[in-house]
């Protein structure tokens, strides 16, 4: 609307129908279409992000290494024992986050306004949250397995679970291009701005 005369936006036509009301009209379908993608793909990240929640959160009340007898865990000590613990909590938080907002997208009217700024903006976030938390959750499992093997680790069992870990962060970032594609038209707009501050007449 802010790049339309102002003198248009309230001018009826034929049929009694403002602009407005006249594009909403004719891009219904669309808007349905839009609806259908969008809950198709917020349901897709809910389910990862579920699981996600699920695993890192069992691994945050149970350590790898085990208690000693004052209720620490026993390699708590260890550098590798803080990456964990430090990736493993991002991830806990990036999945809930990716989990909620996803569920804020379900739970959208979805009106055509939404579709605007609101439900592209959720969907950047959600996938972008999915995206940490996958990547969290690898590096913390690599720390766990490091701390498993002990202070002297096979160097190629670390080599070959450092490269099946990018096996899920590949197939994560596949999606990357989604991504992209969401954050252009969302955000660079507002970052460059279109000029809509010029006189009509």
């Amino acid at each position: 609307m802010k790049f339309a005369n102002p003198r248009d936006i309230d001018w009826l036509n034929d049929d009694m129908e403002t602009p407005a009301t006249l594009f909403i009209r004719e891009h219904e379908k669309l808007r349905a279409k839009g609806e259908k993608w969008m809950k198709e793909t917020a349901n897709s990240c809910t389910i990862p992000a579920a699981l996600v929640v699920t695993v890192v959160f069992a691994a945050a009340i149970q350590y790898p290494g085990g208690y000693n007898r004052d209720g620490l865990p026993n390699f708590s000590t260890a550098v590798a024992f803080y990456i964990f613990v430090v990736f493993n909590a991002i991830s806990l938080f990036a999945s809930t986050t990716s989990l909620l907002v996803s569920l804020s997208i379900l739970t959208s009217r979805y009106n055509q306004d939404d579709f605007h700024h609101a439900l592209p903006e959720r969907l950047v976030k959600s996938l972008f949250t999915l995206f940490v938390s996958i990547t969290s959750m690898v590096v913390a499992f690599i720390c766990a397995l490091y701390i498993m093997l002990g202070n002297k680790p096979n160097a190629r069992i670390l080599c070959l679970v450092a490269v099946l870990a990018n096996i899920p962060i590949h197939f994560a970032w596949l999606h990357l291009p989604l991504l992209l594609d969401l954050i252009t038209p969302t955000y660079c707009p507002r970052i460059f701005g279109k000029q809509s501050d010029r006189p009509f007449y």
